[in-house]
């Protein structure tokens, strides 16, 4: 049975929702309940789930019950506001992302946040995976040497893992959906996490094989991050190969994750075999589940939140330069001042 230790709330149980309401239960750790206005949905998570509570408004939820946390996981447009009011009663908070559309809502909730003493997190979810951490520190570390590049690929047969992508967000810019704001933006904060933050981007991207949307599927992105770290981008959504493959070229070696393989691996001196580093596999959960947890360390104050809020609005300012810079076929600053090709 869930633990008593921390009552979080889930607000939204569309696909995502679901899955971090079943992954804070599987925890162990705290006690859960939900809000979802459909009546339906209600009712079959109330019978999967007999020991959650769901209510039909974030009113009713803060009316009748007492909560520590909360998970948002609405459509984009409303995280802002419902964070705001979160906070204001008190919870902590994890946000998925996209963190929202509008640059001025997340700085004004970083700005309210920066007075308040509350754990607030963006569910970038890629954080908790074991093999990302290991490469990120042996990066960190200096054996490598500085980085100067890196190089992401990504596909996945979208329709197979999102089967009603054309009755969510997915189908609209404006709800937070496309291959940039629903799956590249992952990658852009794990590369902010290898390598630092982006400082300009230039994107080229189409609808090349989703039907029913017309949100685009296919992108191709060059960037610049921090330290001159130059980097590429390419990720589609309709590709049978399910991949995931980040490289980070360092002055004295190079490191690279294989995520559909489950490893890492670095070479240092040209034409030796790769060192892998691998784990055991991962149930599809499991990331949702270690996430859950340390979302609940950081609320207890054992470490700080997987991606904090301020590395979350990094994250939008990339995808929102993105997103503009494929509509205007430029390049696009992701700080406060435009960058000219």
């Amino acid at each position: 049975m869930p633990s008593d230790d921390h009552h979080v709330l889930i607000v939204g149980t569309g696909s995502i929702g679901h899955r971090h309401l079943r992954c804070f239960r599987q925890t162990g750790r705290c006690q859960v309940s939900f809000v979802d206005p459909r009546d339906a949905i209600r009712t079959e998570l109330s019978q999967l789930y007999p020991d959650t509570t769901g209510y039909a408004t974030l009113e009713a939820a803060l009316s009748k019950a007492t909560f520590d946390s909360a998970v948002i996981a609405t459509p984009a447009p409303l995280h802002v506001p419902q964070s705001l009011e979160l906070l204001e009663a008190g919870l902590h908070l994890l946000i998925e992302k996209p963190l929202c559309l509008d640059l001025d809502q997340a700085l004004q909730l970083e700005a309210i946040a920066d007075q308040s003493d509350r754990v607030i997190g963006v569910a970038y979810v890629y954080r908790a995976n074991p093999l990302l951490a290991q490469m990120r520190e042996a990066i960190a570390s200096g054996q490598f040497g500085r980085p100067v590049e890196l190089i992401a690929y990504c596909g996945q047969h979208f329709p197979t893992y999102r089967p009603a992508y054309r009755e969510t967000y997915y189908r609209e810019h404006e709800t937070g959906g496309g291959a940039i704001q629903d799956a590249l933006t992952h990658v852009f904060n794990t590369a902010q996490w290898l390598v630092g933050d982006m400082q300009k981007i230039a994107v080229d991207a189409d609808r090349k094989i989703l039907d029913g949307v017309n949100v685009e599927d296919t992108v191709h992105a060059i960037a610049r991050h921090e330290g001159d770290v130059m980097a590429t981008y390419t990720l589609n959504q309709h590709q049978p190969a399910n991949e995931l493959t980040i490289s980070v070229a360092c002055e004295r070696g190079i490191v690279r994750l294989e995520n559909h393989r489950q490893r890492w691996r670095t070479m240092t001196e040209p034409d030796t075999p790769w060192q892998d580093h691998t784990i055991p596999p991962l149930e599809r959960d499991e990331l949702f589940t270690q996430q859950a947890g340390a979302f609940l360390d950081a609320v207890e104050g054992k470490m700080p939140p997987l991606c904090s809020l301020s590395e979350g609005v990094a994250t939008l300012q990339a995808n929102i330069a993105a997103l503009s810079s494929w509509r205007e076929a430029a390049w696009k600053s992701t700080q406060a001042a435009e960058v000219s090709s």
